[in-house]
């Protein structure tokens, strides 16, 4: 029995899609590293920062979306609209996620802390953006950019462009893949007034808006080997993370969408292939 409801609550909150952000959490904590050393306490309490705070907001995406998601034939099979979870149930586990992404924050440093309510705002508020704008997708960017600057402020790294070209890599990354997911909704959205930027534009446009974040947000990640410097062994990586991105968009068609999930599920690798990247660049044999 407490398997199975383990289970319930990991599908809840699709723990697996954690390797979205995490590694980018990692990445600015390991750039800051380079200034701060990075301790095993610092690097525990960034996982379980990480972790709780994607599970919060994933727990109240789904809260907020029950209705919609029984509407919605590709949704249905969701907790929730399935009732093998309750409202309250998973109202107790967002607010025990939220908690423990403070109590988490409070554990790394005073900033981290006080910033903690910021960045639960910010990830909560990608939920409710598709009944106010068109640019939802861009605001799931934004809760994701905060991973990397998050990881950067919990070794207590100071000013510099590595967290902010970070953050505007994962959130052209991931706002880019996340219009390729809208456009298989688009005719549910449309009929039930919620928005996004394949309604406003329809999948056409919006496949030439995903191409154009995803070329810039490898461009972010090309401009942070000069900033930093990170190397020849940086740079082939991020051409392959670039590789990636485009079999990605060769997928999805305007005038076939079958493969989104095929092409969603692609981007699990894109962020370990990239934290191995930046970790052979700054501790590989050839850094001696």
């Amino acid at each position: 029995m407490f398997l199975s409801r383990l289970s319930t609550y990991g599908s809840f909150v699709r723990v697996s899609h954690s390797v979205f952000a995490l590694p980018f959490a990692l990445a600015g904590a390991l750039l800051a590293a380079r200034q701060t050393p990075l301790t095993w306490r610092v690097g525990v309490w960034i996982l379980v920062a990480m972790v709780a705070a994607r599970s919060a907001a994933m727990g109240f995406n789904r809260l907020a979306d029950a209705r919609l998601d029984a509407l919605n034939p590709r949704t249905a099979s969701r907790e929730l609209p399935r009732g093998v979870m309750t409202a309250r149930e998973a109202t107790v586990f967002v607010t025990f996620a939220s908690a423990v992404f403070i109590a988490a924050a409070w554990r790394l440093n005073p900033i981290c802390l006080a910033l903690s309510p910021v960045a639960l705002a910010i990830v909560f508020w990608y939920s409710l953006a598709k009944r106010y704008t068109t640019w939802t997708q861009l605001f799931l960017g934004l809760a994701m950019a905060v991973a990397p600057v998050g990881g950067w402020l919990a070794v207590g790294g100071r000013a510099g462009w590595e967290p902010w070209l970070l953050a505007a890599a994962i959130g052209l990354w991931v706002g880019g893949f996340d219009v390729l997911y809208a456009c298989q909704d688009l005719d549910f959205d449309r009929a039930h007034g919620l928005r996004s930027i394949p309604v406003r534009f329809g999948v056409p446009a919006s496949l030439a808006i995903s191409r154009v974040m995803h070329v810039a947000a490898v461009a972010c990640l090309v401009a942070l080997a000069w900033v930093a410097p990170l190397g020849a062994v940086y740079l082939l990586g991020v051409a392959l993370v670039g590789a990636m991105l485009v079999y990605e968009q060769s997928l999805v068609r305007a005038d076939d969408l079958s493969q989104v999930k095929r092409a969603f599920d692609l981007n699990g690798y894109v962020g370990i292939l990239y934290l191995v990247t930046l970790v052979l660049a700054l501790y590989g044999p050839w850094k001696s």
